[in-house]
C-alpha cells in the first residue's frame, strides 16, 4: 500500500541552472532540490505490464487519499527538434523547470452516485525527469480520492509552444499494479488549440457498454475528429473528412495540368482526406496547390519511415536524381541502341553530374548511387534483378510470359474463359466490330486439334488477359500524346498437362480513328523469323498492358484509393476504445501518407507516373472508368477474387473451402494460407466482443461506420445492389477480412516484388513508343522491320530517361522500411490486454510463421512448375516476414508504402 504523500508548506525556489531543451536535450531534469527529492521518493517499483482489466482505483476506505504516480515516456523525434528551434524553446526550457508544461487529469469511469454527473477530475502537473536515448521521462504525483473508482481515461495538455509525440503513460499506485496507457499520438500545444487531448485505456468498449464515467467524452472525441467541414486544415489537426481528387496539379499557373477532377457523376471515384484548401482562382472546380498535403497528424510516417522513405526519397529521388538523369540524357527520346547499352545499366552504369555536397541522397537510395571518389560525378547503376540474375534471357521465353500471370506482379487479372466467341461490350458505332479475330479454327489449330474449343471451355482449358475494352476507348488519345501509342487487346492461354499455361494467341486492336477503319491483328508463336519476331512485339504491347493494369488497377486503385475511405471511417465513426477500431488499426497506419505524397509527387499532373506510364495524362482517368464499370467491394476478398475470375469455385471438402482452377497457382495457394490464419484471427476476435447476433445491429458507431463508408468514401458506388449487410458477427468477420486483406495480403502481393519482375524493363515495359510493324506499314517501314527486327523492338521499348527513371522509382517503392510492421509480428497493447485475444493472436503468428516454412518446400517441389525450375525466381511475395531493403518477400499489416 502507497503511503499518503507529504504536502509541502514551503514554495519551491530555482536553485539550479536551466536543464536542456525539451525533449531533444541531453541528460536529466535539473529540478528544484526538494521537489526532486519528493518524486524521487515514488519513483521505485515502477512496473509496465499486464494489468487485469477490472483495475479499481483504490480499495483502502480507511485513509483520504493515496499516493499515486504517472510516469510519461515522450519520444523525440528530428521534425520535433527542428520545430523547437527558435526563442519559444527558451520559454519552454523554463516552463519545464518549473514542471508547468504539461498537465494531466485523470478520468474516473464511474459517474458520482450522488449527483449522477462525471467525478471530479484529478489534475497535476509532470516533471521532466530524465532521458534515456530518444525517450524522455516526465513524472507526475497524485492524490488519488478513495472514491474515485475505476480509472478510464487521461487528458493531457502540452504547454509547450510545439507538438510532443506521446508514447504511453504507466498510472503507479493501485493495488492490482501499474496501467499502462498505450498513446502512441502527437499532442499538440495549446497554443495551436486548447483543447486537451484523451487517451483511453487499453480496455476495449462496444458503446452500449461503456462505463457511464466516459460516455461523454467518447462521443466528443468523434466530434472533434470528424470536424464540421468548414476551413483549411492545419498540419497539427486530426481531423478526418472526405473530398475528391481535384488537387493534382497547380492549375493556376499551369491551365495544362488540369486533369479530370476524379469523384462524382462523370468520373466515379474513392474519396480522399479533405484537406480545405482554397480553390484555385482559374477554375474552381480545383484545389490551390500547395507543397505538404495535408493528413491528420496521427498519420504521418513514423521518425524511422519518415526517414528511410518519405522526405528522403520525394525529394532525393525527385529533385536530385531525375533531374540529374534529365541533364544527362538530354535527347528525351533517346532510345537504347542495342540491348549491350542496357545491360550496362547494371554493370557499369549511367554518369551523372556530382549531386549536392550533403549527400543526403547517397545514404537513401545506396543501391543506385556510387559515388566517384573524385566527387567530380556519380553513378546511377542499378543492383541487377533476381529475375535477370537467375536467367538472363528469362523476359524472351513464352513459358515465363504466361507463369507471370499466376505466379509474378499481376496475378489479379488472368481469368477463365466461359464464353465463345469473344467479343467487345463497347459501341460498334464508335468503335467498330465487336467480335475477336481470336476463331475457334485458330485455337483449335494452336493445341494441335487435341480437342474443340468447346470442350477446351468446357473442362476449364483457355485462359484470357483481357484488355481490350478497358484500352480501346484510349487509343485516339494517347496516340495523340507525343512518342506513345496503345491497342486494346486479347490474350489466350492453354492450360497444359502440367499445371502450366502455354500463351497462344495475341490479338492487338485500334478503333477507327483519323479516317481510318478498325484495325486488328492476331499473332500467334512461330518459328519463323517474322512471325516469332511479330509475336515478340506484340508479347511486348501486353506486357505493357499488364503494367499500366498493375500499376493502376491492382495496385494503385484497389488497395491505395479504395482503403483511403475505409481509414477516415474508421476514425470518424469508431472510437478509439471500440474494439473494431483496435482491430483495424495496425491495417490503416501510413497508408493516408503515402497516397498524400503520391498525389503531390507520383501521381500529380506531369509526375513521374504520367511520365513513366503509356496513358500520359489519362493514367487516373482510366482507372475511374475500372472503378466504375468493374470494382466491387464484395468481390476485393481473396476467394471472392478468385471465384469472380473463374480460378477457383466453392468447395467445402478442399482446403479453405475452394478448389482452384489451375492447382499450381502461387498467389493463390500461398494467399489463401494467409486467409485462412486472418479468418481464425478475425472470427475468434469478432466473437469475443460480440457473443450475441443482435449486437452487431445494435452496435450504433459499427452501422455509421460501415454506411459512411457505402454512402460516402464510395458514395458513386452508394445505390450498387452488392454491397454486403451488416446485421450479424459473420456479416462483420467477412467485411472486416475484405478490408484487412487488401491492406496487408493484396498489397504485398503487387507491391514488393516491383524491382524483382520490372527493374529490367524490357520484361515488363511501362511504356510502348512505336505501332506494330505490320499495321499499316509502308514499303520502307516493313523492309527496314525485316532488315533488323532488334531495332523495332527497341524502338517499341521506352526511351533511355524514361526506363531509367521507372526503374528508379521501382527500386525505391520495393523497399521494406527499417520499422516496418509485419503481419503477426508484434502483439498491440490493447490486444495483449485481454488474455483471450493474446492468445488467438499467438496462434495466429505461429500459422504465419508456419507459412515461411511451407512456401520454402513448395519452391523447392520440383512438381509445381510454376514455382521451380531452370533460371525461374522462386515466389516469396507473400511470405510473411523479411528485412529490410528489397527482398521480394515480406507482408506488412498496412500499405505503407
Amino acid at each position: 500500500m502507497l503511503k499518503p504523500l507529504i504536502h509541502q508548506s514551503q514554495p519551491i525556489q530555482i536553485l539550479l541552472p536551466l536543464h536542456k531543451p525539451f525533449f531533444h536535450g541531453a541528460g536529466p531534469t535539473s529540478l528544484p532540490v526538494k521537489a526532486r527529492s519528493l518524486m524521487n521518493k515514488t519513483r521505485k517499483n515502477v512496473k509496465v505490464g499486464f494489468v487485469p482489466s477490472n483495475i479499481k482505483g483504490v480499495t483502502n476506505t480507511t485513509k483520504k487519499a493515496v499516493g499515486f504516480k504517472a510516469v510519461v515516456t515522450v519520444k523525440e523525434t528530428v521534425s520535433s527538434f527542428l520545430k523547437t528551434i527558435g526563442v519559444e524553446r527558451g520559454l519552454d526550457d523554463i516552463k519545464d523547470l518549473l514542471g508547468k508544461t504539461l498537465l494531466l487529469e485523470l478520468v474516473s469511469a464511474e459517474l458520482d452516485p450522488k449527483t449522477g454527473l462525471e467525478k471530479a477530475r484529478i489534475k497535476g502537473h509532470a516533471h521532466r525527469m530524465s532521458k534515456d536515448g530518444q525517450l524522455v521521462k516526465y513524472e507526475a504525483v497524485f492524490e488519488l480520492p478513495v472514491d474515485f473508482g475505476e480509472f478510464g481515461a487521461v487528458l493531457v495538455e502540452n504547454a509547450h509552444h510545439k507538438e510532443m509525440f506521446l508514447e504511453n503513460i504507466v498510472l503507479d499506485g493501485f493495488p492490482n499494479g501499474p496501467v499502462n496507457v498505450n498513446c502512441n499520438s502527437w499532442v499538440h500545444s495549446k497554443y495551436d488549440n486548447p483543447r486537451k487531448r484523451v487517451f483511453f485505456t487499453n480496455k476495449s468498449y462496444l458503446p452500449s457498454e461503456t462505463p457511464r464515467g466516459l460516455r461523454k467524452l467518447r462521443e466528443e472525441e468523434l466530434v472533434s475528429l470528424q470536424g464540421n467541414g468548414q476551413g483549411e486544415r492545419k498540419s497539427f489537426e486530426r481531423v478526418y473528412d472526405y473530398d475528391v481528387y481535384n488537387d493534382l496539379g497547380d492549375v493556376d499557373t499551369d491551365p495544362s495540368k488540369k486533369r479530370s477532377v476524379l469523384g462524382g457523376k462523370e468520373f466515379p471515384y474513392p474519396r480522399r482526406c479533405r484537406t480545405g484548401r482554397p480553390l484555385c482562382d482559374t477554375d474552381p472546380r480545383y484545389e490551390k496547390w500547395q507543397a505538404n498535403f495535408y493528413v491528420p497528424r496521427d498519420e504521418a510516417f513514423s521518425a524511422v519511415k519518415q526517414l528511410s522513405f518519405a522526405t528522403n526519397f520525394i525529394y532525393s529521388m525527385l529533385q536530385a536524381v531525375i533531374p540529374s538523369l534529365e541533364a544527362t540524357i538530354l535527347d528525351p527520346d533517346l532510345g537504347f541502341p542495342d540491348f549491350n547499352t542496357i545491360d550496362q545499366l547494371f554493370t557499369e552504369g549511367l554518369n551523372l553530374p556530382a549531386l549536392d555536397k550533403t549527400e543526403l541522397w547517397k545514404s537513401i537510395l545506396p543501391r543506385l548511387i556510387k559515388t566517384v571518389s573524385e566527387e567530380t560525378h556519380s553513378i546511377l547503376r542499378f543492383e541487377t534483378p533476381e529475375t535477370l540474375d537467375r536467367d538472363k534471357f528469362f523476359w524472351l521465353r513464352d513459358e515465363e510470359f504466361a507463369r507471370q500471370t499466376l505466379a509474378g506482379l499481376n496475378p489479379f487479372s488472368i481469368k477463365l474463359v466461359t464464353e465463345w466467341p469473344l467479343k467487345s461490350k463497347l459501341d460498334p458505332n464508335i468503335y467498330g466490330p465487336v467480335e475477336s479475330a481470336i476463331t475457334a479454327d485458330l485455337i483449335e489449330r494452336e493445341i494441335n486439334d487435341v480437342m474443340t474449343v468447346h470442350k477446351a471451355i468446357t473442362q476449364k482449358k483457355l485462359f484470357i488477359l483481357d484488355y481490350h475494352d478497358l484500352f480501346l476507348p484510349y487509343v485516339k488519345k494517347v496516340r495523340d500524346l507525343k512518342g506513345r501509342t496503345l491497342y486494346g487487346s486479347r490474350t489466350i492461354f492453354f492450360l497444359n498437362p502440367d499445371e502450366t499455361l502455354r500463351p497462344i494467341a495475341i490479338e492487338l486492336t485500334r478503333p477507327p480513328m483519323d479516317g481510318k477503319p478498325q484495325w486488328k491483328e492476331v499473332y500467334t508463336p512461330c518459328f519463323h523469323s517474322t512471325g516469332d519476331w511479330l509475336w515478340k512485339l506484340a508479347k511486348t504491347h501486353v506486357l505493357s498492358h499488364d503494367s499500366v493494369y498493375h500499376q493502376l488497377v491492382s495496385h494503385w486503385l484497389r488497395t491505395h484509393a479504395c482503403g483511403e475511405p475505409y481509414i477516415i471511417a474508421t476514425n470518424r465513426q469508431l472510437s478509439m476504445m471500440h474494439p473494431i477500431y483496435r482491430l483495424l488499426h495496425p491495417h490503416l497506419r501510413y497508408t493516408m501518407e503515402i497516397n498524400a505524397l503520391a498525389r503531390e509527387s507520383l501521381i500529380c499532373a506531369d509526375g513521374p507516373i504520367e511520365k513513366i506510364f503509356t496513358l500520359g495524362k489519362y493514367y487516373l482517368e482510366v482507372g475511374s472508368v475500372f472503378y466504375d464499370q468493374h470494382w466491387r467491394f464484395d468481390q476485393q476478398s481473396l476467394p471472392a477474387d478468385l471465384i469472380s475470375r473463374g480460378m477457383a469455385v466453392e468447395d467445402p471438402t478442399a482446403p479453405q473451402g475452394l478448389r482452384l482452377t489451375i492447382k499450381d497457382y502461387p498467389y493463390a495457394n500461398d494467399g489463401l494460407f494467409i486467409w485462412d490464419a486472418l479468418k481464425q484471427w478475425v472470427t475468434e476476435y469478432v466473437n469475443h466482443y460480440y457473443p450475441k447476433a443482435n449486437m452487431v445491429d445494435s452496435d450504433q458507431e459499427l452501422q455509421a461506420w460501415w454506411k459512411e463508408i457505402r454512402t460516402v468514401g464510395h458514395g458513386d458506388k452508394k445505390d450498387e445492389p452488392w454491397w454486403p449487410v451488416l446485421k450479424t458477427p459473420q456479416d462483420l468477420i467477412e467485411i472486416l477480412m475484405t478490408i484487412i486483406w487488401v491492406a496487408s495480403g493484396h498489397h504485398a502481393a503487387v507491391n514488393f516484388g516491383q524491382y524483382t519482375y520490372a527493374g529490367y524493363f524490357p520484361s515488363r515495359p511501362s511504356f510502348t513508343r512505336a505501332k506494330m510493324p505490320s499495321e499499316d506499314p509502308t514499303e520502307e517501314d516493313w523492309r527496314l522491320f525485316l532488315r533488323k527486327p532488334e531495332a523495332a523492338l527497341l524502338e517499341c521499348l521506352p526511351s533511355q530517361i524514361q526506363a531509367t527513371r521507372a526503374m528508379a522509382v521501382w527500386d525505391v517503392i520495393s523497399h521494406h522500411s527499417p520499422d516496418e510492421e509485419y503481419l503477426g509480428d508484434k502483439v498491440e497493447p490493447s490486444w495483449a490486454e485481454n488474455p483471450v485475444i493474446k492468445a488467438v493472436f499467438e496462434r495466429f503468428k505461429g500459422k504465419l510463421k508456419e507459412l515461411e516454412g511451407i512456401i520454402d518446400e513448395r519452391n523447392a517441389d520440383c512438381n509445381l512448375r510454376n514455382r521451380n525450375g531452370a533460371g525461374i525466381t522462386p515466389y516469396e511475395l507473400l511470405k510473411p516476414f523479411s528485412e529490410p531493403g528489397v527482398t521480394g518477400k515480406g507482408v506488412p499489416y498496412s500499405i505503407s508504402i
